[in-house]
């Protein structure tokens, strides 16, 4: 199942829409605006988003979303329903546009399809330099960190070698201390155990490189 964002400032119907996706065994985030919104990022694979908000419109955050997160998928869910409301709304970013009232098993039939799209496993943005796994939890990777994973996920499977490493941040192989690449993977992975609570995957292959446990799909 998934991790979703609920944002909505009406207390009683984010409760409820909450109690529902969780009854459909999903993870959900509340927030009721989008300064408590926004914090959720590193969590969420799908955000439910209504456009009238105490500090901003829903419209804004669903083009930012789009724009800087590719990976999540956004739903609005609002009670404006004029078709250039909607036409605004989908062509700003989001993927499917509800009006309150809608029928929750039409909701649950949106959440399945989107997620089917939006979360398959292991994804690399590479323009944002972000790391999100198969439940929506994500991290932002420095440019050698980010190189690495740009070479873990064009060599499924494969070793990725200090020395390929070493060269794809543009430095020289034979005045570079190796230690630092050491350094480097054990900080990343402690930032991804504390940040989500579970070990990243990544495995070192002494004397040889690193290695993925997993595929890592670009986007």
């Amino acid at each position: 199942m998934a991790c979703i964002a609920v944002l909505e400032d009406e207390i009683a119907l984010r409760e409820e829409v909450a109690y529902f996706l969780e009854g459909c065994g999903h993870s959900v985030l509340q927030a009721g605006s989008l300064a408590d919104f926004w914090p959720l990022l590193p969590r969420m694979e799908l955000a439910i988003l209504d456009i009238l908000l105490p500090d901003g419109s829903g419209m804004d955050a669903a083009a930012r979303l789009h724009q800087e997160s590719p990976w999540v998928g956004i739903i609005m869910l609002t009670a404006r329903s004029s078709s250039e409301d909607q036409l605004r709304g989908l062509y700003g970013g989001a993927d499917h546009y509800l009006v309150k009232p809608c029928r929750f098993r039409e909701l649950a039939a949106i959440v399945d399809a989107l997620l089917r799209r939006v979360g398959a496993g292991w994804r690399f943005a590479v323009r944002q330099r972000r790391l999100i796994a198969p439940n929506g939890f994500s991290i932002s990777l420095n440019i050698r960190e980010a190189a690495l994973f740009e070479l873990l996920s064009t060599r499924p499977g494969a070793i990725v070698t200090q020395r390929a490493l070493v060269e794809a941040c543009g430095e020289d192989w034979l005045h570079f201390d190796e230690r630092r690449i050491y350094t480097l993977v054990s900080r990343l992975r402690r930032r991804w155990r504390e940040g989500c609570g579970l070990e990243l995957p990544l495995k070192t292959e002494y004397a040889e490189g690193f290695s993925f446990g997993a595929t890592i799909q670009q986007i």
